[in-house]
């Protein structure tokens, strides 16, 4: 058989190498200088562990006292972090000794303050488990929910994501939640605002945008998009209210879609499965699709329709 490919191959490769020379976005070839997505999920999960000390083991777990085990934990968060913090806030800039001197010093100060920030993260996924082993009879224990829930996996890492976002970091948030999204289905942009006791449920498909605010006491199923009400815009909706609120105690049923900077949910209220709205609701209401009409066909005899109540709520919990 011939060979083809020993004749051609150096020309093909040099044609690669220089299409490298257009000055693109993805020309880019300093691999050494940027944000190690690999570093950074190892980091996630050592965060894991500083969330959940008594459910996460490491792979040489050799001693008697937790505690000091987690300081070492702490420690090695606390030197790996800086490096990809100083890395994501220098990338795309002049290499002068100045600005290394100046991403040093504020890369320490941003590890520093995210560290002390996560009592509160804590405080905040303690809410999250109550609110999962409240809401969903399935659950044997919060044990069991901080082993097995994706939903919980993805508030976490969200949480830890939102400190960082709210700190300027560039580009790592997004690495971090977008771990999650691909491990569980559920997309939270790092940007968006969460109180406590927050409920994901199932939770494949969920998509929460970057200025979306979100109360205390929100339930959330699979399937739910809190999103723009378009991007048309492109940049120049950046840094603009484009998602929803979701104000305290509202329950958002699986396939819903809440979208716009503008719309706002009213305390209280229940939007059913797959209802569409682009417009606020006032407190306390119950927003839901009618139920569509169905026909049988029982034993090859006519296809009737089936009355039902016109009105009714199509609300459903898997």
């Amino acid at each position: 058989m011939k060979d083809l490919i020993s004749p051609s191959i150096h020309d093909v490769t040099r044609a690669i190498l220089a299409d490298y020379d257009h000055g693109r976005p993805i020309d880019k070839l300093d691999i050494f200088n940027q944000p190690d997505s690999k570093v950074i999920y190892e980091l996630i999960g050592e965060l894991t562990r500083i969330a959940y000390p008594g459910f996460v083991k490491d792979k040489a777990y050799r001693i008697y006292d937790v505690k000091n085990n987690l300081s070492t934990v702490i420690e090695d968060i606390a030197f790996r972090l800086n490096k990809q913090i100083a890395i994501a806030l220098r990338y795309g800039k002049a290499e002068d000794e100045v600005e290394l001197a100046k991403t040093r010093a504020q890369s320490q100060e941003i590890t520093l303050e995210f560290l002390r920030r996560i009592p509160k993260v804590r405080e905040y996924l303690a809410t999250d488990v109550a609110a999962v082993f409240d809401g969903d009879p399935a659950a044997e224990s919060a044990d069991e929910i901080i082993f097995a829930y994706p939903g919980l996996y993805a508030i976490t890492i969200f949480r830890y994501a939102h400190i960082l976002y709210e700190l300027q970091v560039p580009v790592i948030p997004r690495i971090m939640t977008e771990l999650a999204h691909s491990k569980t289905g559920i997309d939270i942009n790092p940007g968006a605002t969460i109180g406590k006791y927050f409920m994901i449920d199932h939770g494949t498909g969920i998509v929460i945008g970057e200025t979306t605010e979100i109360g205390d006491h929100v339930k959330v199923y699979q399937g739910v998009t809190l999103g723009a009400l378009s991007t048309s815009g492109g940049r120049r909706l950046w840094a603009k209210k484009r998602h929803p609120t979701i104000e305290d105690d509202v329950t958002i049923y699986s396939g819903a879609s809440i979208l716009g900077g503008n719309t706002v949910i009213g305390k209280g209220s229940v939007i059913g499965g797959n209802v569409f709205l682009t417009s606020s609701v006032a407190p306390g209401t119950k927003v839901s699709v009618k139920n569509q009409e169905l026909r049988f066909n029982n034993e090859g005899n006519e296809v009737e329709e089936v009355k039902k109540d016109s009105d009714a709520a199509w609300f459903y919990v898997i």
